[in-house]
């Protein structure tokens, strides 16, 4: 089990949230500890507050008074509601809030039954409650109700993050934005790539779509982005979402910072390393797909794109054991879409390359084309049924999202909605 603790200074937005998960049937209310009850089991959002009032009028000096934890058993773990009470009140009390109001929320918006807890970490006097050594002691704690109610261990940091299995975005099943949030907030902590058209091949994988708009807005100049996602055949499709919908990650003034970061920082041994796997790919295939096949069975996706007449563009390699992004061009002249386009039309080449299938030795194509023990991040490149060239999509990708995915994101957006919203009473 996960557990995630938020602080901040808004409480009004912290039980609105999940005040607002219970009223669209997302949600419903487990517990609430030393509240104000109703008579009719109803309540609002003001309702709510006055349990914290005498708190929060005592408090002079936190800031940061409310405290938000999500508490997130294994997926696959199957947890009763009066087991999410029992652990809410063991975690609370170990962790000096057993005391305090706090109300105990359980979301069903998402497969991974999670529960929130809201509260105030000051007491009746107004003091502060000790969050020292807090992170150790939650993680004790998270271990010990594993213990106890049987649930599925979480494996520690990047060992946890790599056996999380994300698939991409699926048009079908709905929750659109949250898909793709859930995929473009947390790819640049992931992956390098230095332009706009290395990041759009990256998310291509992820059946994601992403343009620059520009244009001028009541005479003033306007840069931005916009999100789509794709079929299975990588065709738009839906609406569009603008990125300052998402989070700031996801905007272009971050991801430009990106894109120079990614420039500095990419080494000339990452460059040569996939332009070696390149050409070795050259050497011992007989066709586009064959060649694509092989860049596959070392850690590289390779993405083309073509225009309505079937000409060849755009190809783009994505080195997953670097985790580099690598637009072909910029790795040479020898490397851009004109000459692959070329190549693999050229009588010559084919001919050439039927002959040499004949006698190529076995033993050249096992030594340089040994399926590679690759990383859990990478699981899903050894899948002999995934074809990640620009007509097919993915089934599942390992390791890219947060242990807790989705909910920092949810929060922030639906913060910015109250605030939108209040902004427009008061005008």
């Amino acid at each position: 089990m996960i557990a995630k603790i938020g602080r901040s200074s808004n409480l009004y937005g912290a039980l609105a949230y999940n005040h607002h998960k219970v009223e669209k049937g997302q949600g419903q209310i487990l517990l609430m500890n030393k509240m104000v009850e109703s008579t009719d089991g109803a309540y609002t959002i003001s309702q709510l507050m006055r349990s914290f009032d005498p708190y929060l009028a005592a408090n002079l000096k936190t800031e940061k008074h409310t405290v938000h934890i999500s508490l997130n058993p294994d997926p696959n773990d199957k947890v009763s509601d009066k087991d999410f009470v029992k652990m809410a009140e063991e975690y609370m009390k170990e962790m000096g809030y057993g005391e305090q109001p706090y109300m105990v929320f359980k979301h069903t918006d998402i497969d991974r039954t999670h529960i929130h807890i809201v509260s105030v970490c000051v007491d009746e006097n107004g003091r502060k409650i000790s969050d020292r050594f807090e992170k150790r002691r939650s993680m004790n704690m998270c271990r010990q109700l594993e213990n106890t109610y049987n649930l599925l261990p979480a494996a520690e940091n990047k060992d946890f993050k790599n056996n999380l299995v994300f698939k991409p975005v699926d048009y079908q099943s709905g929750n659109i934005k949250h898909q793709i949030a859930s995929v473009i907030r947390n790819i640049a902590d992931v992956y390098s790539f230095k332009t706009l058209g290395e990041y759009n091949a990256l998310l291509s994988l992820f059946n994601i779509a992403v343009e620059k708009i520009e244009g001028e807005l009541h005479g003033k100049s306007q840069r931005g982005l916009v999100y789509f996602a794709l079929d299975k055949n990588k065709h738009k499709i839906g609406n569009p979402f603008k990125a300052s919908t998402m989070g700031k990650a996801t905007q272009l003034p971050a991801l430009e910072s990106h894109f120079l970061k990614s420039k500095e920082s990419t080494l000339q041994s990452n460059k040569t390393e996939i332009k070696s796997k390149i050409d070795n790919a050259l050497k011992v295939s007989h066709h586009e797909k064959d060649f694509v096949e092989k860049l596959k069975s070392v850690g590289v996706n390779t993405v083309i794109r073509r225009n309505e007449a079937g000409r060849m563009y755009g190809i783009t390699f994505i080195d997953h054991n670097s985790q580099t992004v690598w637009n072909g061009s910029n790795l040479g002249k020898e490397y851009s879409a004109a000459v692959f386009n070329d190549l693999w039309k050229d009588p010559e080449y084919l001919k050439r390359s039927s002959n040499e299938k004949q006698v190529q030795p076995e033993s050249l194509l096992t030594n340089q084309f040994l399926p590679l023990q690759l990383h859990p991040l990478f699981g899903f490149l050894n899948d002999d049924n995934n074809d990640l060239c620009d007509t097919e999509s993915m089934d599942s990708f390992h390791g890219l999202l947060p242990t807790v995915p989705g909910e920092d994101y949810e929060e922030q957006i639906f913060l910015q909605q109250m605030q939108k919203r209040k902004k427009k009473r008061k005008r």
